[in-house]
């Protein structure tokens, strides 16, 4: 393996010397916020017009917003005639769009019954199944593309309908971790397949590659002089010889509509099914190996890879504290998402189980506020979903999402690199996109575009992919690109008004940030 660090470290202390960030120095390369290292900014860029060809026949499972996102951006950047695309939806919605650019579109609810008996006779090998779908097991899916020769893709490890509140099962069983690894054991069976491409959207997706860059851009203020690892063992050091501690995906959407919610209805700017789904999951997040306080609550995994643990709550009972640049410190619903496990168990060294290192991952999401007014509603409910839902897209008139990754504990406390994308932009950029879509969509697309230049790597995740492939390619579509230090950390201006259970020795302790 090539050493990452030939020579000494030059104007980085090690982490466990600053525990707390307001002690830390202005690093020598940023202002407070500033475009991260390395990159140029949006003026003069041009779109990647790749035209790439595709021989084969492309399957569009699901045909909501992101599905809906996904077709202009497929024939912007593939030679595809629309005879080489079908869709596969559950219900008539989108199928306006599916007609304006000619593409056939079936109304089918696939279901664990009959999903083979469908999907056979639509796939050939060389084909291209693209699952953004709500309630189709991916695992399904994945093995049965597998066995056609199909590559494949989706943006969330799914199981069939009903799977994530299946009480019936225990809330492990339930969880993106079990998802997670149920899927990757069809790997021993299926070496060197067909490319499948796990949870690549937004997040998981594009966030696992901004943490890469996120460390390079940490690595530079810190001048040193290194190329970006080439395997998962150079980026697991490298993040340990950072001192990163703790790696939030840290999302603020501020997009408004000219009406608001109504009682008993849930309003979202991207898949109500879908957020709904994952908000009732168990509360799930990478847990680093500094931490010294295991939540009272909190429960560990029998087996698998070890990186992570869950909740005995929903994620969107759960909130945790965080910051963005814009927003500035907020408070977010700790929503299950497979990035938390995966990231963690990237960057693990040693044993999974009790290991030298690993950071504490996890997501802290703030929804638009109407969202957030559901989700409230929603836990009135004892979580049963309101009778009224609304995506809204068209209706939204302002506001932007700001997506990206906080990297803390480093010797300059807190770097967040990540998307502010505006909707005006947005609907520039992308027809049947909005701020939080086209985040997700771009990143699809820009996955396909690899595993159709690599179309026999088997099961990979986002961190088997080239962090610098796949954001140049996003990079036109995600407004800017920001890198912003912050002094930030979750002790501050805590306690003052009332007493408050901390540990003032060491602030990145998950306890620290949880509300």
């Amino acid at each position: 393996m090539i050493c990452l660090f030939p020579s000494p470290l030059v104007n980085i202390q090690p982490a466990a010397m600053h525990p707390f960030a307001s002690t830390v120095a202005t690093p020598p390369i940023a202002a407070p916020i500033a475009l991260a290292a390395g990159h140029p900014t949006r003026q003069g860029e041009k779109m990647i017009e790749t035209h790439r060809e595709f021989p084969g026949k492309v399957l569009i499972i699901g045909f909501g917003s992101i599905g809906q996102g996904v077709l202009p951006l497929l024939l912007r950047h593939f030679q595809l005639k629309p005879s080489q695309l079908h869709i596969v939806a559950a219900d008539h919605e989108g199928s306006e769009v599916a007609a304006q650019y000619g593409i056939r579109l079936s109304v089918i609810e696939l279901t664990e019954v009959n999903y083979r008996q469908v999907l056979t006779p639509m796939m050939d090998q060389g084909d291209f199944l693209v699952n953004v779908s709500n309630d189709v097991a991916s695992f399904s899916l994945i093995e049965l593309c597998q066995r056609l020769g199909a590559m494949y893709i989706d943006t969330c490890i799914e199981p069939w309908a009903g799977g994530y509140t299946d009480t019936r099962v225990s809330p492990q069983a339930r969880s993106n971790y079990a998802l997670r690894e149920q899927v990757l054991t069809l790997r021993k069976d299926f070496r060197n397949g067909p490319t499948s491409v796990l949870t690549h959207g937004a997040n998981p997706g594009l966030v696992s590659h901004f943490v890469k860059q996120a460390l390079m851009d940490l690595a530079d203020a810190g001048h040193q002089k290194i190329y970006p690892p080439s395997d998962r063992a150079g980026w697991a050091q490298l993040a340990r010889h950072l001192g990163i501690r703790v790696i939030q995906v840290a999302e603020r959407d501020f997009q408004q509509t000219h009406s608001r919610k109504q009682p008993d209805e849930f309003i979202n700017t991207w898949s109500v099914e879908g957020f709904v789904g994952e908000g009732c999951q168990p509360a799930e997040l990478g847990w680093g190996s500094h931490e010294q306080h295991f939540p009272h609550d909190g429960q560990r995994h029998p087996h698998g890879c070890r990186s992570a643990i869950y909740l005995n709550q929903p994620g969107a009972a759960t909130r945790v504290r965080s910051w963005t640049p814009q927003a500035g410190a907020y408070h977010g619903f700790l929503i299950t998402h497979s990035e938390a496990i995966s990231i963690a168990d990237y960057l693990t060294v040693g044993n999974g189980e009790a290991p030298e290192y690993r950071p504490t991952v996890y997501y802290a999401y703030h929804p638009c506020d109407d969202a957030v007014l559901s989700l409230h509603e929603l836990a009135g409910r004892n979580w049963q979903l309101q009778s009224r839902v609304k995506l809204v897209k068209e209706e939204i008139e302002h506001g932007h999402d700001e997506l990206g990754v906080l990297l803390l504990g480093h010797a300059w406390g807190g770097y967040w690199y990540g998307s502010r994308l505006d909707i005006a932009e947005a609907r520039r950029l992308a027809p049947h996109n909005g701020a939080t879509s086209l985040q997700v969509t771009s990143a699809v697309v820009a996955a396909m575009d690899w595993a159709i230049r690599h179309p026999n790597q088997g099961i990979v995740e986002p961190e088997d992919l080239p962090h610098d492939e796949i954001i140049a390619f996003c990079r036109p579509y995600l407004g800017e690109l920001v890198g912003a230090y912050t002094s930030w950390n979750p002790l501050q201006g805590r306690g003052w008004i009332f007493p408050e259970e901390v540990d003032h020795t060491d602030p990145w302790q998950f306890k620290n940030f949880r509300v």
